[in-house]
């Protein structure tokens, strides 16, 4: 962090809108885009396009390519954060409505909470942060549970379980990529790992006949916007702005998107797209809201290696 090339107040302003709101607002393109397009098709298309344009980017600026052992890490984390955790996001976003969606991957930190503990054992489980993750579980519950009668439709099992399973995906990419050997440049390793997992996902879609079922013609051109958003803002303009601020600011205060990003999605899914905003959702959004801030003051962070992005 260089305090004596500090920028201007409005540029860290301006970098920490975008993160929050940003890619708040991306949860609800991307359910814009999968229900005119094929899920995983639609992420390939995203992160391909977003990959390869931060790709040449950074050869064209003089970045060295990855060598032998970087490829391997940067092809392990892009099958378990564009593969697994996007590609199970964008396949649950035709079940789930894209605040919920947000709101489910926002138990990210309690996850990773708990991979530092048996993984890396740089954390312990204590009695705040055991009670911290019943509350995050406890909010999961509300938004799933049939037997909790707080009005409005419980979340789709199928897609609940693939947003699990995705934030799962996530949290162990993140806690691994402190011990993985990655290009220096983190918009080289972003951009690696946005390629990989573009071609990883171009292979799961042709298997699954998603290419056969896509019909270029019947595509809405709110569909084509959503995919240039989330290409150009979402992953390009986003992470630089997030890299950009970890050079000015502290790992905790840039990881504040987490808090807020759930709250733009919920907003965004309400006003712009018509999505429920019920006593469920509320609820469900408050209890996982406050396990994130509980664990997250709880643990201390690691000043290592920081993790691409937050799965928007």
């Amino acid at each position: 962090m260089n305090a004596t090339a500090r920028p201007p107040a409005w540029k860290i302003l301006s970098a920490f809108g975008i993160i929050y709101f940003v890619w708040g607002s991306t949860f609800l393109a991307i359910r814009i885009g999968v229900l005119a397009m094929p899920p995983l098709l639609f992420a390939a298309m995203r992160f391909f396009t977003a990959g390869l344009l931060l790709f040449g980017w950074m050869l064209a600026r003089g970045e060295r390519l990855p060598r032998g052992r970087e490829w391997t890490s940067a092809s392990l984390l892009a099958f378990l954060i564009f593969f697994c955790d996007y590609g199970l996001l964008f396949w649950a976003e035709r079940r789930v409505p894209s605040g919920i969606a947000a709101v489910m991957l926002a138990t990210i930190p309690g996850f990773i909470a708990i991979a530092e503990t048996l993984l890396l054992r740089t954390q312990r489980f204590t009695f705040r942060l055991v009670a911290a993750l019943l509350v995050g579980i406890g909010g999961v519950a509300v938004l799933m549970s049939r037997t909790v009668n707080v009005g409005g439709a419980p979340v789709d099992k199928a897609g609940a379980a693939a947003l699990i399973v995705a934030a799962l995906s996530w949290s162990v990419a993140s806690v691994i990529s402190r011990k993985l050997e990655l290009p220096p440049s983190k918009a080289m390793s972003a951009g690696t790992q946005m390629l990989l997992g573009g071609i990883m996902l171009s292979v799961a879609a042709a298997a699954s006949g998603e290419f056969h079922d896509f019909k270029a013609g019947n595509v809405s051109i709110a569909a084509w916007f959503s995919l240039i958003y989330l290409i150009l803002f979402g992953s390009i303009v986003g992470f630089t702005a997030y890299v950009w601020l970890l050079h000015y600011e502290s790992p905790t205060k840039v990881g504040t998107y987490a808090y807020v990003n759930p709250v733009v999605a919920v907003t965004c899914g309400f006003f712009l797209g018509g999505e429920p905003l019920g006593l469920r959702t509320v609820a469900g959004t408050v209890f996982i809201l406050f396990s994130v801030l509980l664990i997250t003051t709880l643990t201390k962070p690691v000043k290592k290696s920081v993790p691409i992005l937050a799965a928007e």
